[in-house]
């Protein structure tokens, strides 16, 4: 037996981002903008910005087997091998959103089932292909 599972889509802008958000304001009664926010990366930005560099020559390098005719099983083999590489980072970003933006202080929404239906959303968008 086959089960579906529908994953609902909320509506632009449900959820609160820093930057383009109209529920957060930009600026305090003052004029100055509001506090960034660290994401649940910062920590560990210069490995994703490494691990997402060799992402980008490993496509590079699918580039150039197409460029040189190599075997079609030699190429997809690679490009399964980007998407497991990309799937991975996305994974550790999913991890931390849930870990700092939901559960810290991320700026993330802060009622439960708000929480919740990010996270799922979030998934829902990983497994779309």
């Amino acid at each position: 037996m086959s089960r579906t599972t529908v994953t609902t889509i909320p509506p632009e802008g449900m959820f609160r981002t820093m930057a383009d958000d109209p529920v957060l304001p930009r600026t305090d009664p003052t004029g100055s903008p509001p506090p960034v926010v660290p994401r649940g990366y910062t920590a560990t930005k210069d490995q994703l910005q490494k691990r997402l560099a060799r992402i980008e020559g490993q496509v590079r390098g699918v580039s150039k087997m197409v460029e040189e005719d190599r075997y079609c099983v030699d190429v997809l083999t690679q490009i399964n091998a980007v998407r497991a590489a990309l799937d991975k980072v996305a994974l550790g970003l999913l991890d931390g959103h849930a870990r700092h933006c939901l559960l810290g202080p991320g700026g993330g929404p802060t009622e439960p089932a708000e929480q919740v239906q990010e996270l799922m959303t979030a998934v829902g968008r990983m497994l779309q292909r």
